[in-house]
């Protein structure tokens, strides 16, 4: 398939580019940030983006939502990437369905209709140390009753300690299972963290928690297929939005390039700087590319989806965080200060880059799986 939009995503990107860069541009984000806002994001603006179908655009149409793909969801978290907005999307959104459509059942039937309609948030609670070691999942559920018993702490978990729901991944007797677990639920608590891009991350601690049998996602000592699930559609919007990221430190970077004068000269003018500003465009049109295609595997079901998702993770990472260095040292020393958006652009490539797997981990997964 073609690395480009069709006319029908063409039309998506129209529509959600001037709303996302009108109601909730950089500024908004400042806004929740001076004000110690204490959720995360804004619930208005969520309200907007349910009007407009967007936390529905992966769910099935026959749970109520908009039956698209993750090209379509790409699309949505590029712009969000670009205009730094904070928004539960990318959990709730694409992670949280993509792991509910899979395993189909009760807890699909009960939760994708409630993400589509703006009715839920959801947090996706799988890591459990200070990097993402999927493998490495040490949290327990025993068997209790006619349900089972939920032990161990999880970390980095985004909208934690306001999500109605959160996606545990534990250790049963089989193997690996997930869990719905509700916010109410009795031995759950969520210590929220303002991490350096101030959004909210919450440290989440499972003591005793007790769950009805009906709380599996899937099928017991089964959720192996439904987490793999999950991560590649979290890991493909992660990297999507962090060329939206580099998009934006870039637009931003070069747009100084054409007023600051120095010498008597616009900045742009000077050979070493243009040259720069060109190695960095084809570095985000690489990540770009290899974005879509990994959405586009992922859309058509390919065995290949896992391994263009990690090069996609790994070289969006690469580029974002070129774009913001880039960004900061061209912009001079007005760019280590927070009158100047860039910095901030900087601040949340260093969340996303560790959110799902560095470009390290990626790096490996992709030597893995070619043999090495």
């Amino acid at each position: 398939m073609p690395l480009y939009h069709n006319d029908d995503q063409a039309m998506l990107k129209d529509s959600v580019a001037p709303f996302v860069a009108e109601q909730a541009p950089v500024s908004h984000l400042r806004s929740l940030r001076d004000s110690a806002d204490a959720t995360g994001f804004s619930r208005d603006l969520w309200a907007q983006f349910t009007e407009m179908g967007l936390p529905g655009m992966l769910v099935p149409e026959a749970h109520g939502g908009l039956g698209m793909g993750h090209m379509e969801a790409g699309i949505v978290l590029e712009e969000i990437g670009r205009n730094l907005t904070p928004s539960p999307f990318l959990s709730t959104g694409v992670g949280a369905v993509a792991a509910l459509a899979k395993a189909g059942g009760t807890q699909a039937g009960r939760w994708l209709p409630a993400i589509a309609g703006g009715e839920a948030i959801v947090a996706l609670a799988i890591d459990e140390g200070a990097k993402h070691r999927p493998d490495r999942i040490a949290t327990t559920a025993t068997r209790a009753g006619n349900g089972f018993r939920l032990d161990g702490k999880k970390s980095f978990v985004l909208h934690g300690h306001v999500a109605d729901m959160s996606i545990v991944a534990a250790k049963t007797d089989g193997g690996l299972t997930l869990f719905a677990v509700p916010r109410d639920a009795k031995g759950l608590t969520a210590d929220p963290r303002r991490l350096v891009d101030s959004s909210l991350a919450s440290h989440v601690t499972l003591d005793g928690v007790e769950v009805d049998a009906d709380a599996v996602i899937g099928e017991i000592d089964a959720g192996g297929d439904i987490l793999d699930a999950l991560l590649a559609a979290t890991r493909t919007g992660a990297a999507a939005e962090m060329v939206g990221v580099g998009q934006g430190a870039m637009d931003r970077t070069v747009a100084y390039l054409k007023e600051r004068k120095q010498f008597g000269r616009l900045i742009g003018e000077f050979q070493g700087l243009q040259h720069r500003a060109a190695h960095l465009y084809g570095e985000m049109e690489v990540a770009r590319a290899t974005v879509m295609k990994a959405q586009q595997l992922l859309d058509e079901g390919s065995e290949g989806a896992k391994l263009m998702v990690s090069v996609a993770k790994a070289k969006a990472g690469r580029a974002a965080n070129l774009a913001v260095r880039e960004g900061v040292q061209m912009h001079g020393g007005i760019g280590m200060t927070d009158e100047y958006d860039i910095g901030l652009y900087m601040k949340r490539d260093r969340a996303l880059a560790e959110y799902m797997g560095d470009v390290h981990y990626h790096i490996d997964q992709v030597a893995r799986m070619n043999g090495y």
